[in-house]
């Protein structure tokens, strides 16, 4: 009986050679060696070695411990080398070149795939941002008066950005419930996550040139998962009048793997209809291509679903962010990242944070061990999504997941 290669998927296969997400891992025979790798069903390929093996030219970019000199080299160099690795896979004559490079996941650990430089995060999604409005402000307008004219962000903390799996412990703060004299100190009581999509930068910009729509495919690598943990009690307390710091800066969490815009050209979808007239470099009403993403995103805790959140549904497109993050002239660097903010739909099952799901606090969700309305320590949030491919077939996005610890 023939043995079973691992270059031989199962039919439809979410991490088969339409997707080849990229990421860094380390062996256990040798830990200290960071190499780059692209995920294959469930084992990881030495792109290095790879490129080494078949004489490819791209060989020096792919032999660092992080994907930031593949990242620099641009959008030619990111079409070529995704180029090869598709032949590599599906060309018969590579097979035996390309198995003896191939590691089982599960021997394998995951490291954050790149040196991050700054971090933006957004607020993007329609649905989340009525939402909250509707929780805080139940007398006013749920969306602040720019909110349809520019998408709002704000910046984050890069060095607390950390690889899915780590552990998050649990931030102390200061906190003030509205009935309370004064402020307490403690561990935060109302500890969330943020569903979200993030968005690598690859080519940087110079000081003072704005990055117009049409150029967020030469400038963006590709896409993650993110979980944007947030401190709500702590959040609510300092945010007022500079918006959102320690409620936030604790810890982000991404996936290990990056999955290149190239792979998500069949999820492509027009965003939602707008209302409000955009100023000429927002205005994407005539863009070449549709800048919404079809991606699917599943929210677990514990091992439970409790959400599905629809990346289509987000009001505001990344190039729409990537133009207004630099549209005062603020350059890009390799490494940047920025996140969509909270994704949510229009029904309850599709909100992407437990403020929302719990209505800050009010409704219970039913997990399959009780009922809750924050997280507790020990709690695990996992998230997963998948998006359209060719032919049918579905493009996996790499899982982010976090546990919560105490101090």
């Amino acid at each position: 009986m023939p043995q079973h290669s691992p270059l031989d998927l199962a039919e439809g296969d979410p991490f088969g050679p339409h997707n080849l997400p990229y990421g860094v891992f380390t062996t256990a025979a040798e830990p200290q060696r960071r190499r780059i790798g692209v995920r294959y069903g469930a084992y990881v390929l030495d792109v290095h070695a790879l490129a080494e093996a078949t004489g490819s030219a791209h060989a020096a970019v792919l032999s660092g411990p992080t994907l930031n000199p593949l990242l620099a080299a641009g959008r030619p160099v990111w079409k070529a080398v995704r180029a090869e690795l598709i032949g590599a896979f599906t060309d018969p004559a590579l097979r035996g070149t390309v198995e003896p490079l191939l590691t089982p996941l599960a021997d394998v650990a995951l490291h954050l795939p790149f040196e991050v430089a700054d971090y933006v995060d957004f607020y993007a999604s329609e649905h989340h941002a009525t939402t909250v409005g509707q929780i805080f402000r139940p007398n006013a307008d749920a969306l602040t008066p720019n909110w349809k004219h520019l998408p709002i962000g704000y910046h984050g903390r890069a060095g607390t950005i950390v690889v899915s799996g780590t552990p998050v412990i649990r931030p102390t703060g200061q906190r003030k419930a509205p009935t309370d004299a004064a402020p307490v100190f403690g561990p935060s009581q109302r500890l969330d996550i943020e569903a979200e999509v993030g968005f690598v930068v690859g080519t940087p910009s110079e000081l003072g040139q704005p990055v117009p729509l049409t150029a967020f495919a030469d400038h963006v690598f590709g896409a993650c998962l993110l979980n944007d943990w947030s401190a709500r009690d702590i959040q609510a307390w300092e945010y007022v009048p500079l918006g959102p710091f320690l409620g936030k800066s604790f810890a982000t969490s991404v996936s290990a793997w990056i999955t290149p815009l190239d792979a998500l050209t069949h999820a492509q979808t027009p965003p939602p209809e707008r209302d409000v007239p955009l100023l000429p470099y927002l205005d994407d009403s005539d863009a070449a291509e549709p800048g919404g993403l079809d991606i699917h995103i599943e929210v677990a805790l514990n091992g439970h679903v409790i959400s599905r959140p629809p990346f289509s549904a987000m009001y505001w497109t990344a190039a729409q962010q990537l133009a207004h993050m630099t549209i005062n002239g603020a350059s890009l660097r390799t490494g940047d990242l920025f996140a969509s903010g909270t994704v949510s739909g229009p029904s309850a099952e599709e909100r992407g944070c437990l403020l929302e799901l719990t209505w800050a606090g009010r409704d219970l969700i039913e997990l399959p061990t009780g009922k809750r309305t924050f997280l507790e320590d020990g709690d695990e949030v996992t998230l997963t999504a998948w998006a359209p491919g060719p032919d049918g077939v579905r493009v996996g996005l790499g899982e982010v997941t976090g546990r919560i610890t105490g101090k």
